[in-house]
């Protein structure tokens, strides 16, 4: 079921953070919604009149309550749990409500191109003057130095640049052959969830010490790092990994196959899961296939042996006899079917929140963060453009 939130009174984990958001389109907010589902203050900093980017990234649009478009879903999916304050950064007048807040604040969090909040003063080096145990972490393409700095980066080209759509597609010489793009931004993704472990860990040193930190965190080397197994197969062998479509480098089998309605994955990480799927489905072991070494030589061989034995099977049919073998295995599901899943629905992986202005719940997907004592905690759903403007800097000029 989902999981169904009004205000919390509960304490998550980072209770007490107050963290400031100059970021915009996914990766920094991605970063900035972690902390605040794990309980942290996080003021979202937006155009006067436009806002975040992608509350224009649509279709799909919400529906206000006079029937009128309003967010698009793309800012639903990364804003839950933020206050929004209108704040013209560029004006001398916002960046100074911007430097009394971050007096107030343990964390800021930017993805404006390098250097390019300097001549607000607003970079780190005069925001740490302000407040010197100042977590400040900066988003961009390509990090804070070397030749590429100053060149912005967006997740599509770091995917091409970064080698991923090199190992992601079908093999030269297959229909549909070209380098292809992972379907979900997943270099911003993986970059915003490297983003809050790095706020994190100076965090607990800037509780430590008192000393805040520079974090400097880049799309590319996220990037880099994301290609784990695909790079260090390359620095042992010395040759480049190249597109396999649905097959695995490593492993074999380890790819979808064909059933009488549809496709199912099965998963062998092992010669013992082998002999199982070999059990299950009344195929002979052959000596070119006993060990994963010898099936990742012959997989050309071993995948049709496979698929004439699946395709006789329905996909409930398959996936049951392959469970009782103890074969990892699963269907190709469409987005719908994700949440129509007994266990999305046993682990209420849809959040249901309510906005005034809208007439219809914010449906967003929950936090797969499981926190037995601090539980993540949906305090608010993604706000409306301005909504806490007057409070945030109201309550600045209070303090004077």
């Amino acid at each position: 079921m989902s999981q169904t939130s009004e205000l919390s009174t509960s304490h998550g984990p980072l209770t007490g953070v107050r963290v400031l958001d100059l970021s915009r389109v996914l990766a920094g907010p991605w970063a900035t919604q972690t902390l605040a589902d794990l309980g942290a203050e996080v003021i979202k900093i937006e155009r006067p009149g436009a806002g975040d980017d992608t509350r224009h990234w649509g279709p799909p649009f919400t529906t206000t309550a006079d029937g009128q478009p309003g967010d698009a879903a793309y800012f639903l999916c990364a804003n839950r749990g933020k206050k929004s304050v209108e704040l013209d950064i560029a004006s001398l007048e916002g960046a100074e409500a911007v430097r009394r807040l971050v007096a107030t604040c343990d964390v800021v969090v930017e993805n404006f191109k390098t250097g390019g909040l300097k001549k607000y003063g607003l970079d780190y080096a005069s925001l740490a003057a302000v407040n010197p145990k100042l977590v400040y972490c900066s988003i961009t393409g390509f990090g804070q130095d070397g030749p590429d700095a100053h060149r912005a980066g967006y997740d599509y080209m770091i995917q091409a640049m970064g080698g991923l759509m090199s190992i992601t597609g079908q093999p030269d010489g297959a229909p549909g052959a070209e380098p292809m793009k992972v379907g979900v931004a997943v270099v911003d993704l993986f970059t915003g969830l490297y983003a809050s472990n790095a706020i994190l860990a100076a965090l607990w040193h800037a509780r430590a010490t008192g000393e805040g930190q520079h974090v400097d965190i880049a799309l590319f080397d996220v990037q880099a790092a994301m290609l784990a197994n695909q790079a260090t197969n390359y620095f042992v062998s010395g040759k480049a990994p190249t597109r396999m479509g649905n097959a695995h480098p490593n492993l074999a089998p380890y790819q979808p196959f064909p059933c009488s309605d549809g496709m199912v994955i099965i998963a062998v990480g092992n010669d013992g899961q082998f002999r199982a799927l070999c059990g299950a489905l009344v195929l002979e072991i052959e000596d070119r296939f006993a060990t994963n070494a010898l099936r990742v030589a012959n997989r050309e061989a071993l995948g049709p042996l496979i698929a004439a034995k699946t395709q006789g099977f329905t996909m409930q049919g398959l996936m049951q006899a392959l469970e009782a073998a103890g074969v990892p295995c699963g269907p190709v599901n469409t987005i719908d079917q994700v949440f129509e899943e007994p266990q999305a629905i046993h682990r209420g992986l849809t959040v249901e929140q309510t906005r005034p202005d809208l007439a219809d719940p914010v449906r967003t997907v929950a936090s797969p963060i499981r926190l037995s004592k601090t539980p993540v905690r949906y305090d608010a759903p993604p706000p409306k453009l301005g909504q806490d403007t007057e409070a945030v800097l109201g309550a600045l000029k209070a303090e004077r």
